[in-house]
């Protein structure tokens, strides 16, 4: 009779963020079978909300839940900032837009074909 073992399943890490729970990868670095049709299909959830925390009161507009590698929503950041007429970066799989531009965002990335959703008020 085998002893009752645990796996470890980790699927977020402070360090890394979400993790996939197969491969135990970063999201963005997932090699799985699933992981990659899904993600070519764009299977997440794209959320767009307006944040303010740490930046002395100024707004920014988020992009969250893309299932791109780095190098794929780094350029998908210089579309959005291009579209909106403003600056911003790409921090830890999260694209920070200058302002408030969440309409024109949602709008732009349905028509990339993401199922994007307004965040927030």
């Amino acid at each position: 009779m085998r002893p009752n073992l645990r796996v470890s399943r980790i699927v977020y890490s402070t360090d890394i963020g979400r993790r996939c729970p197969q491969c135990q990868r970063p999201i963005a670095e997932c090699v799985c079978k699933d992981r990659a049709r899904s993600a070519s299909r764009g299977a997440g959830q794209v959320r767009v909300g307006r944040e303010t925390k740490g930046r002395k009161g100024k707004g920014v507009t988020v992009v969250t839940g893309l299932p791109l590698a780095a190098a794929q929503l780094e350029e998908l950041a210089k579309q959005l900032k291009k579209r909106c007429g403003s600056g911003g970066t790409v921090r830890e799989g999260v694209i920070e837009v200058q302002g408030d531009h969440r309409d024109l965002l949602v709008a732009e990335l349905e028509r990339l074909g993401f199922p994007a959703k307004r965040a927030g008020g």
